[in-house]
């Protein structure tokens, strides 16, 4: 009788410590399923160097140290097939579960892109466009996480209405066009929609055109050959980089005559207006900061949920339609310096 009681006992106690590592066994596995997943995300810039990217950058590095998320930066310089090239390695390594992409040239892009979402890899792009239509903000990509832009040809369109504006009545009034990166976006689309919109008015014309390559020191040399060939030049329209390069150059040649219409509504810019001393007659509203932190923010939501995030246009509830002027340059917040 007390040997069956012993075996009895022994069979309990060890029943006791299958029961116990069970349980613990259990703990440990929930614990390693509870274990939050790290991400790495490849963010694929136009330019480091660029002072429009900057902030975008910054922005969005803050975002995903705020979440513990990785970013690893692939800087093109600016030639989009470096940055296709660098895209595809990305996808190649299997090391990235997001990409944030800042394209130079999006239709170029669009077939890459369609392989790292086929592969899993969720993908947000921000800035530029990626497709091929540069009259809309949505999505152009079937499987795209999210799309942070503005689009270029409004940009083109308020320009012209603007130079219009700057060339106050003169007959005729004659323009320089400083182009950017000449064929790609957004120049491409915003030189279309500049001239589409000019030619309704008959006394405006574009007298001579340059390549300021978002850079002022290119478009002080690019308007200074400029105003030597055309001396008769009424106004200036360009990215605020190349306004800059254009102020630089007037002030050389000791010409107050000429206005200055810019996009990109930087630091820079917004003190010209506010001053009202300057050459700076308008300025259209870019917010790099801003696409930046949506766009790391829409990244992180997609890879975490598997959702898609949609499309989000940052300058579309600007006050004035994102119009800065001498009046009202005080009342917008510049997102990058110039």
């Amino acid at each position: 009788m007390i040997r069956t009681k012993m075996r009895w006992l022994t069979g309990i106690a060890a029943g006791a410590t299958l029961l116990s590592s069970a349980v613990v066994g259990s703990g440990i596995a929930q614990a390693a399923k509870a274990k939050p997943k790290h991400y790495t995300v490849a963010y694929m810039s136009y330019g480091v160097a660029n002072s429009y990217d900057a902030p975008m950058l910054a922005a969005a590095r803050a975002v995903a140290a705020a979440s513990g998320v990785r970013v690893v930066v692939f800087d093109s310089q600016s030639s989009y097939t470096t940055q296709a090239a660098q895209l595809q390695n990305v996808i190649n390594s299997g090391q990235y579960q997001g990409i944030i992409v800042q394209p130079i040239y999006g239709a170029a892009l669009i077939t890459t892109v369609q392989k790292a979402i086929k592969k899993g890899i969720k993908v947000v792009n921000i800035d530029q466009i990626l497709g091929k239509s540069y009259t809309t903000d949505q999505i152009q990509v079937k499987g795209l996480s999210g799309n942070v832009v503005f689009f270029p040809s409004k940009i083109g369109t308020q320009l012209a209405t603007l130079a219009n504006q700057a060339c106050a009545g003169a007959n005729p009034c004659n323009i320089g066009l400083v182009h950017n990166y000449t064929g790609y976006e957004p120049d491409g689309a915003i030189t279309l929609a500049f001239k589409s919109q000019l030619s309704k008015y008959s006394n405006d014309s574009v007298v001579a055109e340059a390549d300021g390559l978002y850079q002022a020191g290119v478009a002080l040399t690019q308007v200074q050959n400029m105003l030597t060939a055309h001396s008769n030049i009424n106004v200036i329209v360009g990215s605020d980089q190349d306004c800059e390069g254009a102020q630089a150059a007037l002030a050389a040649a000791n010409n107050t005559s000429v206005k200055l219409v810019c996009y990109g509504a930087s630091a820079a810019g917004q003190a010209q207006l506010k001053s009202g001393k300057g050459p700076w007659f308008a300025d259209v509203a870019q917010m790099p900061a801003t696409e930046g932190q949506l766009g790391m923010s829409m990244l992180i939501r997609a890879m975490k949920t598997g959702k898609p995030q949609g499309s989000k246009n940052p300058v579309a509830g600007l006050a004035n339609n994102g119009i800065l002027t001498p009046a009202n340059a005080g009342k917008f917040t510049a997102e990058w310096p110039g």
